[in-house]
């Protein structure tokens, strides 16, 4: 399998002025579980298997801006700062509860920032939590904030009967950044790779998204998160080896550990945060909650590897080292392993009530 990179020169390597770090983070996951097999009972007469064991669902009372304030939350607790002290709320996600009115200004006042921040709702298929995180670090280490927090999250939706209605699940994480002197992970670099590639889309009006089966692997998935992978890691001058973990978009179990593998990452390597398997595809916050599954069980000096994708298409790739303050700010929180195990199975009947899939 080979990939498309670009020429690699100093440039294209994104550091700040000034290092950022993740100063806290959280995550949340509904406790609502569909398995596979139930899905496939009802449109496949339970042939075929599943992509995953189970997938989490949003209950009655949930949806992205609820989800997205337990996260920051979880994030400011670790942080342990004073809420008016942020600067910027910025919200990745394809699943906004409003066409017309922003997620992000409901969870800033909901967890008590100032009113005078900048605050902004973040489009980019799955990699919108990324591409918020990735402002947040441009903000921050220019000197223009002390604090921003960025948050990944969906309810993400799949026609009944789809492929995606097996893996297209709720929740996601909240990042809180700022100094690396206060962080309990630092950026070290990142680099984005982006082209226009027709994968997967919903246009306006439409409940669920489209997906060109063909191109959903090789050109879109496979090209951009190698690309930006290896990109990253040949201007950070480094190998697979040289991370203790690493977590890559997972839109179901096979296409990250593919990707581990053709990277040179090995299952002990990708194994802390490939949750899919259990919660199905987050979209916008997918390898983010992975991040934070990884940070829960991380020591101080553990290098990670990060790299997001969105449809349409691209990809973001982040170089992280974890702090001596780790150890403090962990149990401030809910582990993501406590979420994983807070569960309650559910039939596809509920699911479709909790998902509002009877339409009139």
């Amino acid at each position: 399998m080979s990939f498309n990179g670009t020429h690699m020169n100093a440039a294209n390597l994104m550091r700040p002025d000034r290092p950022v770090g993740l100063v806290g983070y959280g995550a949340y996951i509904p406790r609502y579980r569909l398995p596979g097999t139930e899905v496939a009972r009802i449109w496949t007469n339970g042939l075929g298997g599943s992509p995953i064991v189970e997938k989490a669902v949003a209950g009655l009372d949930e949806d992205v801006t609820t989800m997205s304030i337990e996260a920051a939350r979880n994030a400011l607790a670790r942080a342990a700062i004073d809420p008016t002290l942020i600067r910027a709320v910025w919200v990745g996600s394809e699943s906004h509860p409003y066409a017309v009115k922003p997620t992000s200004t409901i969870v800033a006042e909901s967890i008590g920032t100032s009113p005078n921040i900048q605050a902004a709702d973040w489009e980019f298929a799955c990699k919108a939590g990324t591409e918020a995180v990735q402002a947040s670090i441009g903000l921050i280490g220019s000197g223009m904030a002390a604090y921003a927090l960025s948050i990944g999250m969906d309810t993400a939706q799949g026609r009944p009967g789809d492929a995606l209605e097996y893996t297209a699940a709720s929740g996601g994480a909240a990042f809180l950044l700022g100094p690396a002197e206060e962080a309990c992970a630092i950026y070290q670099g990142s680099y984005s790779y982006v082209t226009d590639t027709p994968d997967f889309w919903r246009r306006p009006g439409e409940n669920y998204p489209s997906h060109g089966d063909r191109f959903t692997g090789e050109p879109a998935y496979f090209n951009h998160v190698l690309s930006a992978a290896q990109s990253l890691m040949d201007m950070m001058g480094t190998k697979a080896s040289d991370y203790t973990y690493a977590v890559f978009h997972q839109p179901n179990v096979k296409f990250p550990s593919r990707a581990a593998e053709m990277l040179g990452f090995n299952d002990e390597q990708i194994k802390p945060g490939l949750l899919a398997g259990l919660i199905g595809n987050v979209y916008s916050g997918s390898c983010m909650l992975g991040l934070t599954a990884i940070l829960d069980v991380a020591k101080p000096g553990d290098r990670i590897l990060m790299v997001s994708y969105g449809s349409g298409a691209g990809s973001d790739a982040f170089d992280i080292r974890v702090t001596e303050r780790i150890e403090a700010v962990r149990n401030r929180a809910p582990l993501t392993q406590d979420y994983l195990r807070r569960r309650t199975q559910i039939d596809y009947a509920t699911y479709c009530r909790y998902r509002g899939k009877l339409k009139d």
